[in-house]
């Protein structure tokens, strides 16, 4: 298929910056799209131009009425690192689509403080919550964030005074690889400044030694989570995470969801997955949404209802926990129909009725089934003594 959208991206050295190969996707363009900071660049044209709406899904499906004509998208730096060149690769398909790559302002900001690429976090804070970043929150580590606006700075150094990472070093890069690139280093604790609107934030996080320690491997804290109790504890979190494994782009179903523990954590080991936490408990299902913001994840949805008539119409696991219920036959049965071939299931029981129930399940599907016990010293006075939490049954089958 002819590839007829060019996406082009543009730094703040403008046209002058770009080479052959985007100038002449430019100047061979029958329309041009983008914001109208780059198409001002363009001077007097008189070739058809489309800016982008506010709602950013109207341009596109506009673009699909210009199938067949040249057209031509001005970006961004590199458009597919959380730019335009994303949406519409996806929803044209990459053989429709030529991109042609300027520097990212991860590889600018990079190279001016000396830091590996690859070692480093990269995300974006431009139209999104900004409890995304305690995604990437965890000592020692090096984050590069796209800024919404002037104010991120001061946000995300609010936030870091908040999370106990006060001491972090932060420095802002307004308008990088142009004549007007400016740099402002500081810390969180002492961060006030106000920045031009395009700037990129830098930071090198040192965590206060008596925070709780946010970390992508399973078995947060259990504090961290919002919940009254009916929360998979952290020990067993681990365990149940391991046997889940989480995999790229891969869809879970968390079934009885509580604080909806098992799929947030789910999502932040593997941010390109999804999750659906079912939860009958309206209070409960506003736990999870305030733990998902609080804990940084995308891509978690929640469904307030009862398995497993809630199950119905939901898209296709990869596969499922339960964690609530486990003991009703028909929402194990249910679970099991919806997985494909090849999809896990993963279940807690902690009562006599439930773990009969995930026996009975073993004999007809397969599977195994793992106890975890679990004791935390606890003292007593001058005295110690081994606190057992309540024995997990834990149900493991691959669909054959």
């Amino acid at each position: 298929m002819k590839k007829w959208l060019s996406i082009i991206g543009i730094g703040e050295d403008g046209l002058a910056g770009l080479g052959e190969a985007a100038r002449a996707a430019i100047d061979g363009a029958e329309i041009v799209v983008g914001g109208e900071r780059h198409l001002a660049m363009l001077g007097d044209d008189q070739r058809p131009r489309l800016t982008w709406d506010n709602a950013l899904h109207a341009t596109v499906a506009k673009l699909a009425n210009y199938k067949g004509q040249r057209v031509c998208v001005l970006a961004t730096g590199d458009p597919m690192s959380y730019g335009i060149g994303v949406t519409l690769c996806r929803e044209f398909g990459a053989e429709s689509c030529l991109v042609i790559p300027h520097q990212s302002a991860f590889s600018l900001a990079c190279a001016r403080l000396g830091w590996p690429l690859a070692d480093v976090d990269c995300t974006t804070l431009h139209g999104r919550p900004l409890g995304l970043l305690n995604q990437h929150l965890r000592p020692n580590a090096r984050i590069l964030i796209l800024s919404g606006d002037g104010d991120t700075p001061k946000h995300v150094a609010r936030m870091l005074r908040a999370g106990g990472y006060g001491d972090s070093t932060m420095t802002v890069f307004e308008h990088l690889g142009g004549p007007r690139e400016r740099r402002h280093d500081g810390t969180a604790r002492t961060w006030r400044r106000k920045t031009a609107d395009l700037n990129t934030i830098a930071l090198q996080c040192v965590a206060a030694g008596e925070m709780p320690r946010l970390m992508r491997a399973a078995g947060l804290p259990d504090e961290l989570f919002q919940h009254d109790g009916q929360l998979t504890k952290r020990d067993v979190r681990a365990v149940t995470l391991a046997a889940l494994a989480p995999a790229p782009g891969a869809l879970m179903w968390d079934v009885g969801a509580g604080a909806g523990s098992i799929a947030i954590e789910f999502l932040r080991m593997e941010p390109t997955a999804q999750a659906i936490a079912i939860e009958q408990s309206r209070k409960r299902a506003g736990s999870i949404r305030v733990n998902g913001e609080n804990l940084g994840v995308q891509n978690l949805r929640i469904v307030k209802g009862t398995a497993p008539a809630a199950l119905r119409g939901l898209p296709r696991p990869d596969m499922i926990f339960i964690g609530g219920g486990v003991s009703d036959r028909k929402v194990l049965n249910a679970c099991w129909r919806a997985l494909p071939k090849g999809g896990r299931l993963i279940a807690n029981a902690v009562t006599i009725e439930g773990e009969t129930a995930l026996f009975e399940l073993m004999r007809a599907r397969g599977g195994g089934i793992t106890r975890i016990e679990v004791s935390h010293l606890d003292g007593m006075g001058d005295l110690h003594a081994w606190r057992a939490m309540r024995p997990v049954t834990q149900y493991r089958g691959v669909k054959s």
